[in-house]
């Protein structure tokens, strides 16, 4: 069974870097507010990890 966690964007894209903009669209995330449910594997912590100041993680 594959673990899955849910990634909601809290904070605006504005002011960003490209790179940091381009991995919240990457992790399904549009607007403020939205949420993806997403494996639970090393890229997607990367991801994260890169624009942790900016979503928020929850186990689904």
């Amino acid at each position: 069974m594959d673990k899955k966690i849910k990634v909601t964007l809290k904070k605006s894209t504005i002011g960003c870097t490209a790179k940091q903009k381009a991995t919240v669209q990457a992790l399904g995330l549009k607007k403020v507010g939205s949420t993806n449910v997403l494996a639970d594997n090393d890229c997607t912590k990367g991801m994260i990890g890169i624009v942790a100041h900016l979503v928020q993680v929850e186990e689904a």
